[in-house]
């Protein structure tokens, strides 16, 4: 399945990259299951997205919960949380 992969703010800075058109294998059907095959690629991705780390997530640019299916040709954004001041 095609996505397209979108990292905002600290995480981009982070990944040296703002966006990816990622090729999932099959068994990847969820927003988590995105999070954790890039986290699998070890090294800033694993400690960027990190399960631990408080990451908000979006599908299609409506915020994504873990077990928020996705679909081909959809897009998910990952971004740290916003606080204001």
């Amino acid at each position: 399945m095609k996505l397209q992969i979108r990292y905002f703010a600290s995480l981009r800075e982070t990944l040296g990259v703002a966006q990816e058109n990622a090729d999932l294998p099959p068994s990847i059907v969820t927003v988590g299951g995105v999070r954790d095959w890039l986290i699998a690629r070890g090294g800033a991705w694993a400690e960027a997205l990190d399960g631990k780390r408080a990451l908000r997530m979006a599908y299609d640019q409506q915020m994504a919960e873990p077990a928020t299916p996705v679909a081909e040709a959809g897009e998910v954004a990952f971004f740290p949380p916003v606080t204001g001041g």
